[in-house]
């Protein structure tokens, strides 16, 4: 079986860093923008699209910072993270997206996620 390839991805998002974390990392957020259902039983999310389920386990969460999740159909050592970043400067936020895909699906998972993000910015009103 080929290794996952590991990609990041970085997105500029007009929020406070406050509000982005509660769509980040609690089920009613993520529920908004990134699948059409989200259920949590303390660290274990269930995420639900067009009637699919596919759960997750919560393995880091840093308040105000960052989620990372681990699938757990996933028998490798593959996450995602969602990590918010505040320019020291200029004060700019930014989303940093790391994620794993195999080799022939990086552009896929990318693209995916542009459109996750895309309704996350609708979402919050920063489209």
């Amino acid at each position: 079986m080929e290794e996952k390839v590991k990609y990041e991805l970085e997105f500029p998002i007009q929020s406070s860093p406050q509000l982005l974390y509660q769509y980040i990392a609690t089920p009613s957020g993520l529920g908004e923008w990134f699948a059409d259902n989200v259920n949590s039983r303390g660290e274990l999310f269930t995420f639900i699209w067009d009637g699919a389920e596919e759960q997750a386990k919560l393995i880091r969460k840093k308040s105000g910072e960052l989620v990372k999740f681990k699938w757990l159909e996933s028998d490798e050592n593959t996450f995602f993270e969602i990590k918010i970043v505040v320019d020291e400067i200029t004060k700019d936020v930014s989303l940093m997206i790391t994620d794993f895909a195999d080799d022939d699906e990086v552009d896929e998972g990318k693209m995916l996620w542009e459109n996750q993000i895309s309704s996350l910015k609708q979402v919050i009103g920063s489209a």
